[in-house]
């Protein structure tokens, strides 16, 4: 009579479900990141934005302007 062999995992170890769960959810995050990141940007677009920094070395102050006059598209 054949041994009946079992498959021994590994507490760390995945299973295609729990791997398919977390990549779901990975997914759902993604595109929620993108939702902000595009509402960010179209609100850029509507009004000027100035950025100023000082040179660390020279101490040099540089005035960055964004203007944006049209909305982005989807």
């Amino acid at each position: 009579m054949a041994q009946k062999t079992k498959v021994k995992r590994k507490e760390g170890d995945l299973t295609l479900e729990q791997l398919q769960g977390r990549l779901d959810v990975l997914d759902q995050r993604l595109d929620d990141l993108d939702s902000m990141v595009t509402a960010i940007a179209e609100r850029v677009m509507r009004r000027p934005i100035s950025i100023v920094l000082t040179c660390p070395n020279c101490g040099k102050t540089i005035d960055i302007a964004l203007v944006g006059n049209e909305k982005m598209l989807r």
